[in-house]
């Protein structure tokens, strides 16, 4: 079953009540109480200073393996609360993980990259461009891509992808869209840790990421394939919605994204959501750990599947 995420942008009080989180709001905001099973919770998104949770709630979100994510002044997200282990077999899973062999890392980041670039390239044909030499260039990915095939293929993408008067600049603090790509990914990088947790994963222990200030530097290797699903997702509401909405990441924005854990993914022919089919990425990454299997579960784009875009 597919988890719900919710968020919280108003002043509020959440605490567990008969197995609910219970949100009680000031008397001033004249709303009344609500109750959510705490089961049925996979992401919980907190975006204002005067919410206040309790360590009843917080215990039994973690017990469920729901992701709690804090968002900054700026509205976005910059903390990610997370199980410490939510798999039975945590320690022996935890023991094939850390004992990988460089080789098998290595195969399992040239597999990674060439599913980002064909997801890219992808998505470049969907909204009418040429893309023959990103698919060229993920046919060419070696084992731990000492090429840089990766870095090649996003400088690419992205002048393709986003067209302005001038080059378009990926990063954390440049012009919109970066604001909605930045929280696509925020929220896709708290989906991922949350299913590496639940298949017996640290998430701080990346295949190539390996940055010894980030906590999710797997997390961070396993979503790159997934990133091309929030840029689908950013295109769509760039396109529909007026540019003063996107420069402030309205309400209306925010909900657009918050639907990424819900959307069709691909994987192997069969359509989920892309929340559950995380579960069978992190899976089989687990099995690849563990020697049962070679391939990592990535989902594919379909050209079909994607928006059209006038450009």
């Amino acid at each position: 079953m597919i988890k719900r995420t919710l968020y919280f942008g108003n002043p509020a009080y959440l605490h567990k009540e008969k197995l609910q989180l219970k949100v009680d709001f000031p008397s001033e905001e004249g709303k009344s109480a609500k109750t959510i099973p705490i089961e049925d919770i996979g992401i919980l998104i907190l975006d204002h200073p005067r919410i206040t949770i309790s360590q009843a709630l917080l215990a039994d979100l973690i017990d469920h393996n729901a992701a709690i994510l804090s968002c900054d002044s700026h509205h976005l997200p910059a903390g990610l609360f997370m199980p410490m282990s939510a798999n039975h077999t945590f320690t022996e899973k935890l023991r094939f993980q850390l004992e990988s062999s460089e080789p098998l890392r290595k195969n399992l980041w040239q597999q990674t990259v060439k599913s980002k670039i064909e997801n890219q390239a992808q998505v470049l044909k969907g909204i009418g461009k040429e893309a023959s030499n990103m698919e060229n260039w993920a046919s060419k990915v070696r084992s731990g891509d000492p090429d840089n095939y990766e870095g090649r293929a996003a400088a690419n993408y992205w002048v393709k992808l986003i067209e302005s008067d001038f080059p378009f600049r990926r990063g954390r603090y440049e012009d919109v869209p970066n604001n909605l790509l930045n929280y696509g990914y925020a929220i896709l990088r708290a989906i991922v840790a949350r299913s590496l947790v639940a298949s017996g994963m640290l998430p701080a222990v990346g295949i190539h990421h390996r940055n010894k200030y980030n906590p999710f530097c797997l997390a961070d290797d396993i979503m790159e394939p997934y990133r091309p699903f929030v840029d689908l997702l950013v295109l769509d509401i760039v396109e529909n919605f007026d540019t003063k909405d996107i420069e402030v990441l309205s309400p209306a924005i925010k909900r657009e994204l918050l639907a990424l854990p819900t959307i069709d993914v691909y994987i192997d022919d069969m359509k989920s959501p892309l929340m559950v089919g995380m579960q069978r990425t992190t899976a089989s990454l687990m099995q690849c750990y563990e020697g049962e299997r070679r391939k990592i579960a990535y989902p594919k784009i379909q050209i079909g599947n994607v928006k059209p875009r006038s450009v």
